[in-house]
């Protein structure tokens, strides 16, 4: 079954490595006859949180929250790619995943993580795991850590080890599992 995946990118960085990871992922959701949609924080520009989208009257807020909630209302899945900034996610991703609440309900997220070093942003995943909950959208048990990005993987997310090709396919088919599961039981009801 082909999936609405939406896949959020957190970093703004000028030297930003994650992209190649977020990249990586979406190519991978095409192989799979998916419809990805990557959301990258620099193209939306969204100021610092002071009103959630819901907060806006009907038809009132801004052009950019107004699109990215249609899309986000429009996914299957979601799928978060996030950095390690101080043991925690960056803030841009935090931003970004705050403007919105209702619109995320009832479907699963799965997290990627990475980082420069070795442990492939595996304490921002752990926070991030909790934060993804509590916005309605709970994450599957794997998670994708990828340990020193800027060499893990080249520019256009093309993986320089290919056991990651092998290693995502776990993660995906879990993810699948999940957004069918839920989809399904959207369908019939929500559960208030």
């Amino acid at each position: 079954m082909a999936l609405d995946i939406v896949i959020f990118y957190g970093s703004v960085r000028p030297a930003r490595q994650g992209i190649r990871a977020a990249r990586f992922i979406t190519g991978i959701c095409r192989e799979r006859g998916h419809n990805p949609t990557l959301i990258d924080p620099i193209e939306y520009r969204l100021p610092l949180l002071e009103k959630m989208y819901k907060e806006y009257p009907k038809g009132e807020a801004p052009e950019p929250l107004e699109r990215l909630a249609g899309i986000i209302r429009g996914a299957d899945a979601f799928i978060i790619v996030s950095g390690e900034y101080n043991h925690s996610i960056p803030p841009a991703l935090s931003n970004l995943l705050d403007h919105f609440l209702e619109e995320y309900f009832f479907r699963p997220s799965g997290i990627i993580c990475y980082s420069a070093g070795s442990f492939g942003g595996v304490r921002a995943a752990v926070q991030l795991r909790a934060m993804l909950g509590e916005l309605g959208m709970p994450s599957i048990p794997s998670i994708f850590p990828i340990p020193s990005v800027q060499t893990a993987m080249e520019e256009d997310g093309t993986p320089t080890d290919p056991r990651t090709g092998t290693r995502i396919v776990k993660f995906m088919k879990e993810l699948e599992w999940y957004a069918s599961a839920l989809k399904e039981a959207r369908a019939k009801g929500l559960p208030y």
